[in-house]
């Protein structure tokens, strides 16, 4: 059992909350630069999320000064240890790495804050550092144990033969994968992902995660994934270089972000973009166990030519006699036509919602880009939806979404 903070350990964590706040940033990239040090470390990691700029060192960093805000009442910290958790199953992080990580953060707060990082701040961040590792294995056990004891689960990587590969639209491909051994594949919660090693020919190896977009079957998954012209490439190798018949290698689903097994209440699924992915999990889940479900299902993009899986999401809905699939278009094409190609145009406003969904009754679900998250959930908030009815996924670091 995990022993409580000291007091004097509690007290000296809270005051360094202002230099927390103003060099968090500079402590967390610090802290990256000296794990990557070790190769074994750096590549435990996805790198398109690190770097100076990159999201994974602020969201770290937010992370951290949380961590220190509240260190005297945990409770907030909760959905935060238990996405971390999830990630780490992903990543195949095992408790052996944790020391790693405390050597490079303690190591990056004396570089940073450098005098202010007394002998007496650094044990009692030591002390902190532990006592959250040892919450966090204790979970990461827990989900690993729930994975082996159920049918198809299995722990750190497994091999999948790519069965089927499809166009859905001019910038996203699905991958249809089935387990290289034959046996039966872990039923993964409705919104969740999968991580895989992606190992280019010449290039160092890739981590990435990818939604799954299909309903759990025990047999196979399906992944959707956008075509990224930008930023080091796993998209651009899944759909240049990997074909039918090719092997990938992926460790069990994970994520916290997912649809009750048991909905008590009706559900909106909001996507942009390829956020559909783990909507089309959650709809084809819906309509399969959840008939007397009350649902809607709203996805924007940007024309006829971005609009990936539409006649499979409206062939899902027309079996379910509660579910309603609307799509806006933000910039449709000549070739688009209101009222066949989509339903709406422009970008999904909130009013709209009010009127034609059971906003407030609801819990709504929403994936995609920052933008749209940013701009639909805080206007969710403004409309007087409940914080506790909102669930939401980006492709990324959860960093501060709503305030970026």
């Amino acid at each position: 059992m995990t022993q409580p903070l000291t007091p004097a350990t509690i007290a000296i964590v809270k005051a360094t909350v202002p230099a927390i706040a103003e060099h968090g940033t500079a402590i967390t990239t610090a802290m990256y630069a000296r794990l990557f040090e070790d190769d074994h470390i750096r590549a435990l990691f996805n790198h398109a999320n690190q770097g100076e700029s990159g999201a994974q060192v602020h969201a770290l960093a937010a992370a951290i000064l949380a961590y220190a805000q509240n260190i005297e009442n945990l409770s907030g910290l909760v959905p935060v240890v238990e996405r971390i958790a999830y990630k780490h199953v992903g990543y195949h992080i095992l408790p052996e790495h944790y020391p790693f990580v405390a050597n490079a953060l303690l190591a990056a707060i004396r570089e940073v804050l450098g005098a202010a990082a007394s002998d007496e701040v650094l044990a009692a961040w030591g002390e902190a550092y532990w006592f959250l590792a040892n919450i966090l294995k204790a979970r990461e056990a827990v989900l690993r144990s729930e994975i082996l004891a159920a049918e198809g689960g299995w722990e750190g990587w497994r091999s999948f033969v790519v069965a089927e590969k499809i166009r859905e639209s001019h910038h996203i491909t699905s991958f249809v994968l089935r387990p290289q051994d034959g046996g039966p594949v872990l039923r993964h919660k409705p919104g969740q992902y999968l991580t895989f090693r992606l190992k280019p020919a010449g290039s160092p190896e890739l981590k990435r995660n990818y939604s799954i977009s299909c309903a759990a079957n025990g047999e196979f998954y399906r992944i959707s994934v956008k075509r990224e012209d930008s930023g080091q490439g796993g998209s651009r190798f899944l759909h240049d270089h990997v074909h039918v018949g090719d092997v990938l290698e992926s460790t069990p689903p994970a994520g916290d972000f997912y649809l009750s097994e048991s909905p008590q209440r009706p559900v909106i699924l909001l996507s942009g973009g390829v956020g559909l992915t783990p909507m089309v999990s959650m709809a084809e889940t819906i309509a399969r166990d959840h008939p007397g479900l009350a649902a809607h299902y709203v996805h924007g993009t940007i024309c006829g030519e971005t609009h990936a899986m539409d006649r499979h999401v409206r062939s899902v809905a027309s079996s379910h006699p509660n579910m309603r699939v609307t799509t806006f278009y933000s910039e449709p094409a000549p070739s688009d036509v209101l009222g066949s190609s989509h339903d709406a145009e422009g970008f999904i406003p909130v009013d709209w919602l009010a009127a034609n969904t059971p906003l407030h009754d609801a819990d709504v679900f929403l994936c995609g880009p920052k933008p749209f998250l940013r701009s639909l959930i805080g206007g969710l908030g403004l409309a007087g939806v409940r914080s506790d009815r909102i669930h939401y996924e980006l492709f990324g670091p959860a960093d501060e979404v709503i305030a970026a």
